[in-house]
């Protein structure tokens, strides 16, 4: 179940994931505040979710920044083709979608990469989906998991609600996708760890 977050903001949601203590969710949602500003126009949905990772920051950021390489940790996703030369903001993915979900094809704009902030966000400008106007950010912050390094990430998005569905029904399909993302982030970020151990003071 996705529990509602903030009685003005119904439409943004955390997964059930987040139900930890008071400077947890406070930590969360103001990282929520300062980094995830989306506006949702009155046909549109958007909502948060948030994982936590077994894993130092730099290695799950190094999985999310991968723009050009999505593959690496996202299930759905069976191929990649970057427009062009450069990673750079404004570059364009070409992305094919595994079956099993409805569609075949996404074409992806890189709208943001901070590397300092640990900032990515993307946005669909075309491909044989649903999902119009969507536009997403993920961000990843560094936080101690049973005394080890750890790491926050919380995604965000708002879309346009297709016709003959309705916000709510638009929220669960987009964040099912997103929680199957975020499992395997954390999955594929935790083996990494595992090959690759750090000291429990790195960051």
């Amino acid at each position: 179940m996705v529990g509602l977050v903030g009685g003005a903001a119904r439409s943004w949601r955390l997964s059930d994931e987040a139900a930890g203590g008071g400077g947890a969710a406070a930590t969360e949602a103001e990282h929520m505040r300062r980094l995830h500003g989306h506006a949702p126009a009155e046909n549109q949905c958007t909502s948060a979710l948030v994982k936590h990772i077994k894993a130092p920051v730099h290695l799950v950021w190094s999985l999310v920044r991968s723009f050009d390489q999505p593959q690496r940790y996202k299930p759905f996703v069976s191929r990649c083709v970057l427009r062009g030369g450069d990673l750079e903001i404004g570059s364009v993915r070409e992305v094919n979608v595994k079956t099993g979900l409805p569609a075949t094809t996404s074409t992806e704009r890189l709208e943001q990469l901070d590397d300092d902030e640990h900032i990515l966000s993307v946005k669909f400008v075309g491909g044989d989906h649903r999902l119009r106007n969507y536009s997403s950010i993920i961000t990843v912050h560094p936080e101690s998991i049973d005394g080890r390094p750890g790491t926050l990430v919380i995604e965000s998005f708002v879309v346009d609600v297709p016709d003959g569905n309705t916000k709510d029904e638009t929220c669960y399909f987009v964040e099912a996708v997103i929680k199957c993302n975020l499992t395997s982030l954390a999955e594929v970020s935790e083996r990494l760890a595992v090959q690759s151990p750090t000291s429990p003071l790195e960051q």
